[in-house]
């Protein structure tokens, strides 16, 4: 039999390779990956096939006892209020538990809930939160000068203010801010209550990013391992400040630290020293995860990090 040319193993297993990146590490359905990739649904399911036969995608099934204890170890380490660990990428999962820490809260009427951007929150507002009649939702950033649908925080607060039954209060400004327009936004009647919110939230949910070259630090990108709402952080926790940082218009680190109820969300190994240092920032309390992302910050931390 006749081998497929070197050129076009190396493609398929590039298809391959794409195709499981996006379904089982950045959470997207196989009908969001058929659209990104520009396939069909049966090519998606296919190439997801083809990488588990060819060791591309490796599943393991972690018991439910051992994720719990993941999280409680964690919880421990890094003097988090909780650690919720999920097995596997499915936003559902990531939902349902952020559900449950908020319907736990004891939110009453008219509490403030903060949301930040990107994927991983994206995917759980999608997948949708509970019921928590009352709450006022807001962002946690003005918006960025980006097309792609993780970064609309607006779109964001409405969802997720449907779902809970809440009220929506939006923020039509940029996330960079000049002291002109700020004086001009801090006196705006729209956007003067949603700055005041901020200082009196009483949830967050936010996601954990990872520094990407000309978005963060300058001079101190190397020591940064990741975000939480532009706020940079070493490993340790401390703040790493940035070209154009005075101008963020968001929630303050302090601001943040000071919320009962902020919930981190990430997932993924590359993450895990990210959260490590948001954990130990301060900025969130309590983190929703998945197997992955614990197992590698539980090597990190006894390989001590």
């Amino acid at each position: 039999m006749t081998r497929p040319p070197k050129t076009t193993r190396l493609l398929n297993r590039s298809l391959m390779h794409t195709a499981a990146r996006l379904h089982y590490l950045d959470g997207l359905s196989q009908l969001e990956v058929s659209r990104r990739m520009e396939v069909s649904t049966a090519t998606v399911s296919r190439l997801l096939g083809l990488a588990r036969d060819e060791g591309i995608v490796r599943i393991q099934v972690v018991d439910l006892d051992d994720a719990d204890v993941l999280g409680e170890k964690l919880a421990a380490a890094l003097a988090l209020k909780a650690v919720r660990v999920i097995d596997g990428a499915r936003a559902a999962a990531l939902s349902a538990e952020v559900g449950a820490l908020l319907l736990g809260a004891g939110l009453a009427p008219g509490a403030v809930l903060t949301i930040g951007w990107g994927r991983t929150v994206q995917s759980v507002i999608a997948a949708g939160l509970p019921r928590v009649p009352g709450l006022v939702v807001v962002p946690a950033t003005g918006g960025m000068n980006e097309t792609a649908s993780h970064f609309q925080i607006n779109e964001f607060v409405r969802k997720a203010a449907a779902q809970l039954g809440a009220e929506a209060r939006f923020l039509h400004a940029p996330s960079i801010v000049s002291a002109e327009l700020r004086a001009v936004l801090t006196r705006d009647p729209d956007t003067a209550p949603i700055l005041t919110a901020w200082g009196r939230a009483d949830a967050a949910i936010v996601g954990i990013g990872l520094p990407h070259p000309g978005t963060g630090p300058g001079t101190e990108a190397e020591a940064a391992v990741g975000d939480v709402v532009r706020h940079y952080v070493d490993a340790s926790g401390r703040d790493i400040t940035w070209p154009g940082q005075a101008d963020l218009m968001a929630i303050s680190r302090a601001e943040l630290q000071r919320i009962p109820l902020s919930i981190g969300l990430a997932m993924g190994r590359d993450k895990a020293a990210a959260i490590i240092g948001a954990a130990r920032s301060g900025m969130i309390n309590t983190l929703v995860t998945d197997t992955r992302a614990a197992t590698a910050m539980l090597e990190l931390l006894d390989g001590g990090a």
